[in-house]
Parts: structure tokens; C-alpha cells; sequence
């Protein structure tokens, strides 16, 4: 027998050693998990600002090359047609921001009524996999400064393999007759869960909350109360925040990005009565309005085959086409947990995707219409920023490789010097509705999105077809 190699055998396991602390180090830099979190949190920041600055170095060193670069664009047919479109649509998108920085400025959150003038409301819960945060954003619920006995608690399992029905039966041990518990034979999709809830509702208003998510006390009868105030309203948008933003980093970062979707640009919507997606996280319908598509919503489909995601951007569609009003609470509050790290982050956004997608060619269809009897132009302007960039999304991308290969250093100082100036103002707002040292998240936010994420668009839009949720275990479906 030969002799064992005993060299061999401890060079081996130190290699894979390093691997493993390899992938721990990597691991903790994108979820910041550890003890070490808020280290690697401040070096990420710092490097973040670091990679900025030396971005705008690069750009002013090779801005005669900028001027070379447009110059030969300007040369050809190709691209000087190119250069006007995007210049055009920069022009237009200087006019929305300003639009809707002034729709922001005039928007204010409706106070709370009265609990003689709170509306009945069903309030439904789907759960798949979720095993104790379920319970969780049950008891969130029943503390709710509301009138219990105009209160209707719906929790939905739909057919989760761990003990999430477990959680839901002591729920409802602790909160008796306020809470009913369903169980689905089977998983069917969280587009199916919410169909059973809104049948056996009897509140005047649905709410859905997803099961990850927790509300604080006052965010119900804030979120209902534009149903009181405006009889056209047909459905509520909540300010959704990150709940798990504590240790790990794309969640800090993600909390940044939510403040700037929903608190600026949903408020703007808001003031246009047509927000454009009303969040599976925390959202209310008016009965009514719900029952008035709900066939349309149970059965859509898409290229022929069954819609099982972008549920809620499918009902808050179907709504604004009824010619009702979408509004946003800023003061109706939930927290809702994130991913954590990258391939959850990128599922997700590809979930998103496909839903924008879809819904922005359901919403082709009727709004050029007479389909309300007030001024169409706020939701229309919407439309065409949302349309434009989808229609823009391949050609931006194959310049931005075509730039990439004709001088990659250009490319890299102006896409940093672009993302210092563009998220500038995603800080700022950040840091005058919350904290300062947490809005630099945003600048590196920007550049995971720009490096990491820039794919998600097209990928989404190649495979609109596709369904699947992609995350909690559900495998993709073509």
C-alpha cells in the first residue's frame, strides 16, 4: 500500500478553510449578519463613497473624451437618432420629477375619523411558509386601535409544508372569536388565498396585509379613512417600511428605496388620485369595487396562461380603470420584511418586473379612454413615464455595453458621477424624514442596482410570460 500523503492532506483542508471564510466574509458583507455587522456596515459605506469619488475623478480626467465619445455619436444616423430620443426623454424626465416633486409638496395624509364614522372591514391574511411571523403580524393586528365589532379577522393558510398553520391555531387559541383560520387543500397561489377571503368577507373595506408584515396601532383606521372622506375612493395605498433593516445591509438598503416609492412618489400619485400599486404588504379596497372585477381579477391571464403574480398591481388596475380614486396613507404604517441577500433580492425584483410589465399593457387598453368623468391626465402622465421605459429599456442597455466596450473608464466615471447626482436627492429626503446616517444607503443602493441589477429589466421583460412567485420554495413555472 503506498504511503499516504500527508502533505497533501493538510494543504486540503486549509484551502477549503479559506473557501469557506471566503464565502462567510462575502455572506456577511451582503446580509450583515454577525457580530461584525456594524464594521462591515461602515466599511461598506465608506467604500461606497470612495468608489463615487473616485468616479468623478475618472469623468473629469477623460471629459475631453466625453465630448469625443458624443461627437461621434452625433456623426452617424443610428446614433444622433439615438442622442435625441434620449435627450428628449431627459427633458421629460426633468418636466415628471418637477410634476410631481410640486404633487408631493401639495400632498397631505388624511387624519383619522371618528370610530362612529370607521367603516366595517375585513381584514385578510395569507400565509405560505411564513411558520411564526404569521403570528406575529396577527397579534400586530388585533392590537389595532379599532372597534373590535367592526372587525373581521381573516388568516389563510395556503397549503404551507412547515408548521405555519400550527401558528395560526395558536392565534387563534389567544384571540378566540376575533380571528378565523382557513386552510387551503392545497397551494394554490396568494392570488387564490385572498379570492376566498374577499368571498367570505362582510366589511364595507378589505384589507390585505401579507404575512410577514406588522402594523402599528393607529395604521387601520388611518388606512380606511379616505373611504369616508372621499366617496370616489376605491382604494388605499400603506406606507410600507423595512421591518428586518436592523444588522443586514440590502435591507437598510431597501428601506432607503421604499421611504423614496412610497412617502415621494406615491404621495404625488396620491395627489393625481391614481396611485399605480395599492402593496400586497398593506393595502384596502372598497368592497363594492372589489366585487366589480373580481371575475376579471380570478381569471386573468396572460399570453394564455393564468396570472398568479402581480396580484395586487392587478386589482389596484382594475380599479383605477372603474374610474375610482387610488390613494396613499402616509400615516397608515406597516413593516414588512425584505431579502437579505442577493438571489432573493433579484427574485423578487423579477416578480415585480414581469407584474409592471403586464399591468402596463392591461392599462394600455383603457387609459386613452373616457374612462372616468374628471381630468385623465395625471393617470395618463403616469402611464407614459412607466410605458417609456420599458420601450427604452433594450436600447439604454445595449449602449450602455456598446460604451462599455468603446471606453469602459468613461463609462465608469459618468455612471457614478450620474448616480452621485441622481441619489443626492434620495439622501436628502431620506435624511429630512429620518436619519442622516442611514440615507448614504442609498448611494449604494444605486450602484447595486446600476451593477448588479441592471438585467432585471430586460430579463423581466423577455419572460413576462413566465409565472412562478420564484421565492418561499415556489419553483418558476413557464
Amino acid at each position: 500500500m503506498a504511503p499516504k500523503n500527508t502533505q497533501l492532506e493538510t494543504v486540503q483542508p486549509k484551502n477549503k478553510s479559506h473557501i469557506q471564510k471566503l464565502k462567510k466574509n462575502i455572506s456577511y458583507m451582503l446580509s450583515g449578519d454577525g457580530k461584525t455587522q456594524n464594521a462591515y456596515n461602515k466599511i461598506t459605506i465608506f467604500s461606497t463613497l470612495v468608489f463615487i469619488a473616485m468616479g468623478v475623478y475618472l469623468f473629469t480626467v477623460f471629459h475631453n473624451d466625453f465630448e469625443h465619445f458624443n461627437a461621434d455619436r452625433r456623426s452617424s444616423v443610428i446614433g444622433l437618432t439615438f442622442m435625441i430620443t434620449a435627450g428628449v426623454l431627459f427633458l421629460f424626465k426633468i418636466f415628471y420629477v418637477l410634476f410631481m416633486a410640486f404633487k408631493y409638496f401639495k400632498y397631505k395624509a388624511i387624519e383619522s375619523v371618528s370610530d362612529a364614522d370607521l367603516p366595517t372591514i375585513t381584514i385578510i391574511v395569507p400565509a405560505y411558509n411564513e411558520g411564526k411571523q404569521v403570528w406575529d403580524t396577527l397579534m400586530s393586528l388585533s392590537k389595532s386601535d379599532y372597534p373590535t365589532k367592526k372587525m373581521q379577522l381573516l388568516a389563510i393558510d395556503d397549503g404551507s409544508l412547515d408548521d405555519t398553520w400550527s401558528w395560526m391555531v395558536d392565534a387563534k387559541k389567544r384571540l378566540g372569536n376575533r380571528l378565523e383560520i382557513l386552510q387551503q387543500p392545497e397551494n394554490k397561489g396568494k392570488r387564490h388565498a385572498l379570492y376566498r377571503g374577499f368571498n367570505l368577507g362582510t366589511g364595507e373595506v378589505f384589507i390585505t396585509v401579507d404575512s410577514d408584515s406588522v402594523v402599528n396601532r393607529n395604521t387601520l383606521r388611518n388606512l380606511v379613512s379616505p373611504f369616508i372622506t372621499d366617496e370616489n375612493c376605491g382604494a388605499v395605498a400603506g406606507n410600507i417600511r423595512v421591518l428586518n433593516n436592523k444588522k443586514a445591509m440590502l435591507p437598510k438598503m431597501l428601506d432607503v428605496s421604499f421611504v423614496m416609492s412610497f412617502e415621494f412618489v406615491r404621495s404625488a400619485e396620491s395627489q393625481l388620485n391614481s396611485v399605480l400599486c395599492t402593496p400586497g404588504a398593506l393595502a384596502a379596497y372598497k368592497s363594492t369595487a372589489v366585487f366589480n372585477c373580481l371575475p376579471e381579477w380570478i381569471n386573468q391571464t396572460f399570453m394564455g396562461q393564468p396570472s398568479d403574480i402581480g396580484e395586487d398591481r392587478a386589482m389596484t388596475n382594475m380599479i383605477l380603470k372603474q374610474g375610482k380614486h387610488v390613494l396613499f396613507q402616509r400615516n397608515a404604517v406597516a413593516y414588512t420584511n425584505v431579502p437579505e441577500e442577493y438571489p432573493g433580492l433579484y427574485k423578487m425584483f423579477i416578480r415585480w418586473g414581469r407584474s409592471n410589465v403586464r399591468e402596463n399593457l392591461a392599462m394600455s387598453k383603457y387609459v386613452f379612454t373616457n374612462f372616468k368623468n374628471e381630468s385623465k391626465f395625471g393617470t395618463r402622465l403616469l402611464f407614459i413615464s412607466q410605458f417609456s421605459r420599458i420601450i427604452m429599456t433594450y436600447p439604454f442597455v445595449l449602449f450602455m455595453l456598446f460604451f462599455v466596450l468603446m471606453h469602459p473608464l468613461l463609462f465608469l466615471g459618468s455612471t457614478l458621477l450620474s448616480i452621485l447626482v441622481t441619489s443626492t436627492f434620495s439622501v436628502l429626503f431620506y435624511a429630512h424624514r429620518y436619519e442622516i446616517k442611514e440615507s448614504f444607503w442609498a448611494y449604494t443602493y444605486s450602484i447595486l442596482y446600476t451593477f448588479g441589477l441592471f438585467w432585471i429589466a430586460p430579463y423581466a421583460i423577455a419572460t413576462a410570460s413566465r409565472r412562478g412567485w420564484l421565492t418561499r420554495g415556489l419553483a418558476e413555472k413557464k
